[in-house]
């Protein structure tokens, strides 16, 4: 049901349920009810209209990004190393993390319902410029800055969306079951992706059609956000301090050491996997990316109780883990079918990672700053990101891709093992166990 301010209040007895016990009464009543009063009351629940417009258009953001994975063949059909690659990259998050650390208390200011649509212009015209690109000039890294500062914002717009219309005690489930949207747009976007280089020939056709694609997704990406957010104004306020006030003031703590790696992890797969499957020879990458969304999917369903079982500490170390060894197990693929095992753990990685690092990060915020909170452990994400590009480009230039992953797979580790201290000495307040679990 609805408060007075529009927002949705859960029914205590869909609390007592888990997530997909919502889902399907709500398939059930919305298919077999005369009853539209009963299917409004189950349609209120965490699994409503509200959710299922954001699980589409998240799922479409993804495909869109997916398309762009690209980016670093893009930059070397333009005469770019892996070092530009990386510098690049690196340029884009530096940018993305300064507006995080200073301007992201706007987003609690004036609302998803604005910030929204302008990252998402953001977005598309980066992909615009990308598609445009006929030479390696000054043009693409601002094309990189819109680009990701489009992407990070409205993932950071949809995450403080949804958790401003679920209970405390359900963030960590909502945002991971929202998520595994992602997954299903990973499938799509870069399988889709492999498709357009198979019957393309022409490689400037190929980027024209790759990031144009993703621009045009972003568009009707816009138009579901508007559906969304359409009634939901918030009255404008001023005197909010700024994110970096609010980051020092509110410190998520050594949770931030896990977001990082996180970030390392997407730039090792996302942007230089391409380039590793290319020197090896292996056609389309797509066959990763649909077993890593696989793997994530099942997991995340499988594990969608764990942060008030075993805690959300444990969950982190256990991702961590999943991205060392599925890090370490892509440096020695030679052909294709290799690249199923590392998909599959580093998709288990994922599943407990993100969920965990943002409800822990964001809950450290109260809800006035909430979504100041999910930017800022989301910047996070990006500062490691933004150190390790320029690092694995480096490392892959001097060394070789092998030598990358195995420094990929040597840091997550690290950062796993000075987890577990965490872990065995901090209680989770959404578990229930009473000691924390053997890890």
């Amino acid at each position: 049901m609805a408060d007075s301010t529009g927002q949705l209040v859960p029914d205590q007895n869909l609390t007592l349920g888990v997530a997909f016990d919502d889902l399907f009464a709500y398939i059930v009543v919305m298919a077999n009810s005369e009853n539209t009063a009963e299917a409004r009351d189950v349609s209120s629940g965490l699994y409503g209209r509200t959710f299922w417009l954001a699980y589409l258009a998240n799922s479409c953001l993804v495909m869109a990004n997916a398309l762009t994975f690209r980016f670093a063949e893009l930059v070397n059909f333009l005469g770019g190393s892996e070092s530009v690659v990386g510098d690049i990259v690196a340029f884009g998050t530096l940018v993305a993390v300064a507006l995080r650390l200073t301007v992201s208390h706007v987003l609690d200011d004036y609302g998803t319902r604005r910030l929204w649509p302008i990252c998402t212009i953001s977005f598309v015209a980066g992909c615009a410029m990308f598609a445009s690109a006929t030479h390696l000039l000054l043009l693409l890294y601002v094309a990189r800055v819109l680009f990701f500062v489009g992407l990070t914002g409205m993932f950071a717009c949809s995450m403080t969306h949804i958790q401003n219309h679920v209970p405390a005690d359900r963030r960590t489930e909502i945002i991971g079951n929202l998520g595994s949207s992602g997954f299903v747009g990973m499938i799509l976007g870069s399988n889709l992706g492999d498709w357009i280089r198979f019957v393309t020939t022409d490689r400037h056709t190929q980027f024209l059609v790759l990031f144009g694609g993703a621009g045009l997704i972003g568009i009707f990406y816009l138009a579901i956000v508007l559906v969304l957010t359409h009634g939901q104004e918030v009255e404008p306020r001023d005197g909010s301090p700024i994110a970096l006030k609010l980051m020092f003031r509110y410190w998520p703590g050594t949770v931030v050491l896990a977001a990082m790696t996180m970030g390392m992890g997407v730039t090792a797969t996302q942007t230089f996997l391409t380039r590793f499957a290319t020197s090896q020879h292996i056609e389309g990458i797509g066959l990763f990316f649909t077993g890593y969304a696989i793997s994530a999917f099942i997991f995340r369903l499988l594990v969608q109780n764990w942060s008030r079982t075993i805690g959300r500490h444990w969950m982190l170390v256990r991702g961590l883990f999943g991205h060392a060894i599925g890090h370490f197990l892509l440096a020695f693929v030679t052909e294709g079918w290799q690249l199923i095992l590392p998909s599959i753990i580093c998709g288990f990685g994922h599943a407990l990672l993100f969920p965990a690092v943002v409800s822990l990060g964001s809950g450290a915020f109260p809800k006035e700053y909430r979504g100041a909170g999910t930017a800022i452990i989301l910047g996070f994400t990006d500062f490691g990101s933004l150190v390790c590009s320029p690092l694995l480009g480096r490392i892959s230039d001097r060394f070789d891709f092998r030598t990358m992953y195995c420094v990929s797979s040597g840091i997550a580790c690290l950062i796993a093992l000075a987890y577990m201290s965490i872990a065995f000495r901090h209680r989770d307040e959404e578990a229930t166990y009473s000691t924390p679990p053997a890890a």
